[in-house]
């Protein structure tokens, strides 16, 4: 009878293998309309999503804004821990549709809103998930991973197969930093946001669609919660089954 531990290093392989396949050709036409598109939008407002994203990891890497209460879950089999975070993240996408299908019916003024509040529910989900399977996110290097998955989830694969690596051997990585310290000076936040904006540019438009903006809305957020949430219980399980 096979082992749970071995069960999920095989799904962490099949993952591992879609996360950094080739784009097919619908993904590399969907990119290059993208890029169209990104051309056309003012740099004022490609300044507006900058900042909004960086204010959020900004609050998330210097503050405890997001840090859940109570200590991280110890004594947990990685089993119990993998059913505690599929309840979590099914929690969290619920309450995303719900804010998008909201945000949604509201046009384009509420549905620009939507994309801080999307970052925000993304990150409370994160910081719960990380607490679940036993990190710490008072100590700042693990609020870092949480932005390394968060970039996994939602970047191209030309950077998400960097960002991977990363992950992977996250424990050897964060050794290059000191406790106590704070590691910004390296994030490229023009590339992050674009990268983040990029991955999600197709559902968030149709969200602003007259008519059809609320159903779009809880669509698009309850699918990106869902693919934020394979990537950092995959990215948990890696660490936890090389340590």
């Amino acid at each position: 009878m096979m082992r749970y531990e071995d069960s999920v290093r095989a799904e962490l392989a099949d993952w591992e293998r879609r996360l950094l396949k080739p784009p097919g050709f619908l993904e590399r036409t969907s990119k290059s309309v993208q890029t169209k598109i990104n051309e056309k939008i003012p740099a004022k407002v490609h300044n507006a999503i900058t900042s909004a994203v960086k204010g959020i990891f900004h609050t998330v890497l210097f503050t405890l804004d997001f840090v859940p209460n109570g200590l991280p879950q110890a004594g947990l089999t990685l089993k119990e821990r993998d059913e505690k975070a599929a309840a979590l993240v099914n929690t969290y996408k619920k309450i995303a549709a719900a804010e998008g299908a909201g945000t949604g019916a509201g046009g384009i003024v509420l549905g620009l809103v939507d994309f801080p509040a999307l970052i925000a529910i993304k990150m409370k989900c994160l910081f719960e998930l990380a607490h679940l399977y036993g990190y710490s996110t008072h100590d700042y290097r693990e609020r870092l991973f949480l932005l390394y998955v968060f970039q996994l989830a939602f970047s191209g694969r030309d950077h998400r197969a960097g960002v991977y690596r990363i992950v992977r051997d996250y424990d050897a990585f964060a050794g290059q930093y000191p406790a106590g310290e704070h590691a910004l000076q390296s994030i490229d936040w023009e590339k992050l946001q674009q990268e983040y904006r990029d991955s999600i540019d197709f559902r968030k438009m149709l969200q602003l669609v007259p008519g059809i903006g609320a159903i779009v809305g809880a669509w698009a957020n309850y699918g990106l919660l869902e693919e934020l949430g394979e990537a950092a219980v995959n990215s948990f399980r890696l660490r936890l089954l090389k340590a």
